[in-house]
């Protein structure tokens, strides 16, 4: 009881550290969007020169969407022949082949996206050119992205009968060079200093001490330890919710994460953008109370879900107890992070787009797996990816005032601008569009034997890898039950359409709104306006969350976790 207890003060202290940390961070890159930020002014300016691009020149929501589509679909051209070409270009000591053209779609599209879904094992499959001049540099793009739409929606929602949402162009050069870079770089040093590597040298082969005895009889006494540029990697995998490893392990793999300092630094900066950009949205609209009252709901939400997955790790699984083993459930998880740390990382990487994970998915307990299918359930929102949580946050407030405007037979207003037909319409596809592609898509795997055939699981726990894996790559989420063989025909296509789908729809229906929103009238604010920033109304944004969020995949979540945690009661295993 006791260890629980200092557990419960641990997560609550780590949070209302990251909370001290959400002004500063977030004030800094509202200056940055608004240009009040100039340290790097001359090179900013060198870029636009090069690109031929006019700063002072804004866009309208469909010029910005062409624009980010444009360069999305660049990168994807660019990335694609660098996996594909890879043994022909350098930094590649290992002499690793190209990817097949099916792996390579579904890679690109992956990175593109900001999912990271992996269906590749990176230390043996991806060259060190591959990892930084292709997948490393659509880490900050991709991430990138996201910001500058939540940015471009934040000024639809500023702006009063307006067309322009700002420029795309200047928005990534911002971002990327005031922003993600700077951030990275410290991050990555810090990495560097506690031990995880950074070099360019080939694999090296080690003999072992003791050497063992594997399955199919083949002693082994030998072990290839990889190399590589890992931290630079690890930085912003884990700074823009990307979480792409570098190895297949993950952040559970030394490499990447080699104690429990990088731990904490790894969660604390995946979760960073994302919850300081609340803070961000409050400033820009001159209303901090209403970027609190985001943060505040995230956090209600995450911190239940840590709590619940927590309980269920810390409980066990019945079975093994009854064999006479007590104490958690440590399958999966690594002593030197014990249950704590290995919940919050789980937690924090499905609560936001992630994906990078220190502990094995498939090993968590029904009802810890099942929190982590709900988090993603959520559409991106507890905090969800940089720049996406935020405006997906943003589509649910609005359908919560809609809602309640209904039911007090008033217009729905948000900020001073009427809720209408169309914001509405892009809001629920904004908040659904993922849901509903992995439902899709999930019931085709369900079906044809190119899906069921790559379960190691069957029963609930095989339900659960499936849809796991299509919400996940709908939500660019990118974490896996590790249960699901992805690296197939099958899935490497279905997977790539359910990331472009479930990454684009909403970035696209964001701008719509945003464009909308910027040519609206601005209403003063009266007494019977709903205020959205007090107590009632998060109790009322929590709800609609969850009420359009979660309980849109309720016959999944009983057919898969529940089912099983109540089988598991009982002694019976799949």
């Amino acid at each position: 009881m006791a260890d629980a207890l200092l557990d419960v003060l641990f997560t609550l202290i780590f949070f209302a550290v990251l909370t001290l940390l959400v002004k500063p961070v977030g004030l800094y890159m509202a200056k940055v969007f608004q240009g009040d930020i100039k340290v790097l002014k001359r090179l900013e300016d060198a870029f636009y020169r090069m690109a031929g691009i006019n700063a002072a020149e804004e866009m309208d929501w469909k010029q910005y969407a062409v624009a980010m589509l444009l360069f999305n679909g660049l990168g994807f051209v660019v990335l694609l022949f660098i996996l594909i070409f890879q043994g022909s270009l350098p930094l590649n000591p290992q002499n690793l082949p190209g990817f097949s053209l099916d792996l390579a779609i579904n890679t690109a599209v992956s990175f593109v996206t900001n999912t990271n879904w992996q269906n590749y094992v990176g230390e043996t499959t991806a060259s060190y050119f591959t990892q930084m001049a292709g997948l490393a540099v659509q880490n900050f793009v991709s991430a990138a992205t996201g910001i500058c739409i939540a940015i471009a929606f934040i000024r639809g929602i500023v702006r009063r009968q307006e067309k322009t949402i700002g420029n795309f162009w200047v928005d990534m050069v911002r971002c990327t060079l005031y922003i993600l870079l700077p951030i990275s770089i410290v991050f990555a040093v810090a990495l560097m200093s506690q031990g995880v590597i950074q070099n360019f040298s080939p694999n090296v082969n080690t003999t072992m001490i003791s050497p063992y005895t594997a399955a199919d009889g083949t002693v082994i006494t030998g072990q290839t330890l990889p190399m590589g540029p890992v931290a630079s990697q690890e930085a912003i995998k884990e700074l823009g919710t990307n979480g792409g490893g570098y190895t297949n392990a993950n952040s559970a793999d030394p490499y990447e994460n080699p104690n429990t300092v990088t731990d904490l630094l790894e969660i604390g900066f995946l979760l960073l953008i994302s919850l300081s950009l609340t803070y961000t949205f409050g400033y820009m609209v001159k209303d901090t109370r209403q970027g609190w009252a985001i943060y505040a709901t995230i956090l209600v939400i995450l911190l239940a879900c840590i709590f619940i997955m927590y309980a269920a790790e810390v409980y066990g699984n019945p079975i093994i107890t009854g064999q006479g083993v007590n104490g958690p459930n440590m399958e999966g998880k690594e002593v030197r992070n014990g249950v704590v740390q290995s919940v919050l990382f789980s937690s924090s990487t499905t609560g936001t787009s992630t994906g990078a994970v220190n502990t094995m998915q498939d090993s968590l307990t029904p009802i810890g797996g099942g929190m982590a299918l709900f988090l993603i359930s959520l559409s991106e929102v507890t905090p969800g990816g940089v720049g996406s949580g935020l405006y997906t946050m943003i589509a649910y407030v609005i359908i919560g005032v809609f809602v309640a405007g209904l039911m007090i037979g008033r217009t729905p207003e948000y900020l001073g601008k009427k809720i209408e037909q169309r914001e509405m319409a892009a809001a629920v596809v904004i908040v659904l569009t993922s849901g509903l592609a992995a439902h899709l898509l999930s019931t085709f795997a369900y079906v044809l034997p190119y899906g069921v055939s790559q379960i190691a699981n069957h029963g609930p726990h095989g339900l659960t890898e499936i849809f796991y894996a299509f919400l996940s790559m709908a939500n660019n989420n990118g974490s896996a039950f590790a249960g699901l063989n992805g690296n197939t025909l099958f899935y490497n296509l279905v997977g790539a359409l359910a990331m472009l789908v479930g990454r684009f729809a909403p970035a696209i229906a964001a701008l719509v709104l945003a464009g909308s929103i910027a040519s609206k009238k601005h209403f003063r604010t009266i007494a019977e306006t709903l205020p959205t920033h007090r107590p009632a109304f998060i109790i009322w944004l929590i709800f609609i969350i969850i009420v359009v969020g979660a309980l849109t995949f309720f016959p999944v979540f009983a057919l898969g976790p529940i089912i099983e945690h109540l089988l598991m009661t009982q002694g019976v295993t799949f």
